[in-house]
């Protein structure tokens, strides 16, 4: 049986490499190849803080792919960024999982990618390979987002992102009720 390749791939910004880069190597330690890619600015970065780089051996290969900015450009222009992306990075991750898929005895079985990368996950799919979004926040912050259709279905959001003022009980053994008023 081949030997496991996953594909990774971090949103490029402060908070959601480390954490991908934590899961690839816990990979590694498994016996997963791993393809760990950055985006160009964030790749000398990253390798050259990285002490543990000669402790993986072969399994773990750090590459980088452009994410259409120009070095000059701000990268603390999440849009700008993000667009910039969208519209660059897909293409360039098809090419190089196809890159892979030929020269490497190991072929690419997973994309892990940040879930702020949802194109990597489309990317995946349409060639074929499992996929896994990966949520670098806490646990907190993922069920926040994954809640706000459900506020906006029960009227606690409106259509323009205002909350409502809500009265709520609450019920502790110290107390019997009391009413407060919140904003969400």
């Amino acid at each position: 049986m081949a030997t496991p390749h996953a594909v990774v791939i971090p949103y490029p910004a402060q908070g959601h490499v480390i954490p991908i880069l934590e899961l690839a190597q816990w990979l590694v330690q498994q016996g997963v190849r791993v393809t760990f890619v950055n985006t160009d600015f964030n790749h000398e970065r990253v390798t050259s803080n990285w002490l543990d780089k000669d402790s993986f051996g072969d399994l773990m290969q750090m590459v980088s792919i452009s994410d259409g900015l120009e070095p000059r450009d701000d990268r603390s222009d999440i849009y700008k960024l993000t667009l910039s992306i969208m519209q660059t990075m897909p293409h360039k991750l098809e090419e190089l999982i196809e890159t892979i898929n030929k020269e490497d005895s190991s072929k690419v079985s997973c994309v892990i990618a940040d879930d702020c990368m949802g194109w990597a996950i489309r990317v995946a799919k349409k060639m074929g390979i499992r996929t896994a979004a990966f949520w670098p926040a806490s646990v907190a912050t993922l069920a926040s987002f994954l809640s706000f259709q459900k506020l906006i279905d029960d009227g606690i959001i409106n259509e323009k992102g205002e909350f409502k003022l809500i009265k709520i009980t609450i019920f502790t053994t110290l107390c019997n009720k009391n009413y407060i008023r919140y904003k969400l």
